[in-house]
């Protein structure tokens, strides 16, 4: 994602100390963040799922996106540095190219998404256990409105589903 760098015009650049969050998981901001530098850990819950070292890696784009709460709390595992943008959504719709780096970043995540859970359904097939049931959640996936997709897990299931 380093060519979103080109585009890092109009925010504001931060100094994240060790230890700071700059995202919680729950919250509504509206902004973007890009890292220049530094090292960012993903937080679901209590786990770290990612750690982010990539120049240009974003922060913030599904909430903004999808207009609604962050789905996970980032934290600067080192001391980092990040651009800033207020208002995500302006920025977006004034930086086309952006989106559009947006857009193919989620699809790449989302084509990885599902190959997985293909390779899952497969493996799992007329086992009778709750893992053969991914083909039925990725038809019901597929088929709901995007208003309507809501991610759930053993903790808290979408009905919908």
């Amino acid at each position: 994602m380093q060519a979103v760098l080109d585009y890092c015009t109009g925010g504001t650049k931060r100094a994240v100390p060790a230890g700071t969050l700059v995202l919680q998981e729950g919250s509504r901001t509206g902004h973007l963040f890009v890292l220049l530098e530094g090292r960012l850990e993903v937080i679901k819950g209590d786990s770290v799922v990612a750690v982010l070292t990539e120049p240009g890696a974003l922060l913030g784009e599904m909430s903004v996106l999808l207009e609604q709460p962050h789905t996970a709390t980032v934290r600067a595992a080192a001391d980092s540095i990040v651009y800033e943008f207020d208002d995500a959504a302006a920025f977006l719709r004034d930086q086309p190219a952006v989106a559009l780096l947006i857009a193919r970043l989620l699809a790449q995540r989302l084509n990885v998404a599902n190959t997985y859970l293909a390779d899952l359904m497969h493996q799992y097939a007329g086992q009778g256990n709750h893992l053969s049931m991914v083909g039925e959640l990725l038809q019901s996936m597929i088929n709901l409105p995007p208003s309507q997709v809501s991610p759930g897990s053993d903790r808290q299931s979408d009905p919908r589903i």
